[in-house]
């Protein structure tokens, strides 16, 4: 039978999502530890992929089981896996819904703070910058919705057959000092280091070494460009996944640190 598998984990100590030899990565434990609850060879399907670093706080993927258990599956998981990932759901699937390729929408957070702060460290990223340009940051955000391809804001466009992605919504919140950032971002599919690299150019725009016209151009031009200077991986949050048949809330306790700020927008 296939089961979807409802997780979070702190991406901080894991070479990304995927599987990878000689490296540390998500799938690997997950898979190593479904095979010593489960006793037998198990291999499992994300929904997507994260870069080094990157965290979820909402993650799904799926796999198929033959054999039934008596126990409480979660439970046994959560006491085998290491403290930075964590199983919340196992869902029973009484067709074979694909985790990666149903997902109609996926929605991530970006997190930054403007000084130094240690309980923020590898949870939200660290810019020195003083005094950004908030107002025409958020010009820069408001335009995401209104264009569709992002050869530009990939590392590798060329690897895909095309490069549009329909991105549904689009914000930037502050906290009530402006000191703290949020950048979320909705879409049906993101592509390589996408995320991380709007936002640094969100960021040139917020320092003023960009313009709101200069960070359109590169929405209108679907070259890809020279400098492409992803936003540090640590303050990336895979947070919401949504399928048809299935959209559960996020479990947003595992973002108290970084998400209780009082973002306004």
């Amino acid at each position: 039978m296939r089961y979807f598998f409802h997780i979070g984990y702190n991406g901080t100590n894991y070479h990304g999502w995927q599987r990878h030899p000689k490296v540390t990565t998500v799938q690997e434990v997950l898979e190593d530890k479904l095979r010593k609850v489960l006793k037998v060879p198990i291999g499992i399907n994300g929904c997507g992929r994260t870069d080094a670093g990157v965290h979820a706080s909402q993650y799904f993927f799926h796999t198929d089981i033959m054999l039934e258990w008596d126990y409480d599956l979660a439970f046994r998981l959560n006491k085998t896996l290491p403290a930075n990932i964590a199983v919340f759901d196992i869902l029973p699937m009484e067709q074979q819904h694909h985790a990666r390729f149903d997902a109609t929408q996926r929605t991530y957070d970006y997190f930054l703070h403007t000084y130094k702060d240690p309980f923020l460290n590898n949870l939200s990223s660290m810019y020195l910058s003083t005094n950004l340009r908030i107002d025409e940051m958020r010009k820069a955000v408001a335009l995401l919705s209104e264009y569709k391809d992002y050869a530009a804001f990939c590392t590798s466009p060329a690897k895909y057959e095309h490069t549009i992605c329909h991105v549904s919504d689009a914000r930037l919140f502050t906290d009530a000092k402006g000191d703290k950032l949020r950048f979320q971002i909705s879409a049906n599919r993101f592509l390589s280091r996408m995320i991380r690299i709007i936002m640094g150019r969100i960021l040139k725009v917020g320092r003023g070494e960009s313009s709101v016209d200069e960070f359109e151009s590169y929405l209108l031009d679907t070259t890809k460009p020279i400098d492409v200077i992803p936003a540090h991986p640590q303050g990336l949050y895979l947070s919401k996944i949504v399928y048809p048949y299935l959209d559960l809330a996020p479990r947003t306790e595992f973002l108290s640190v970084v998400e209780n700020q009082g973002w306004e927008r």
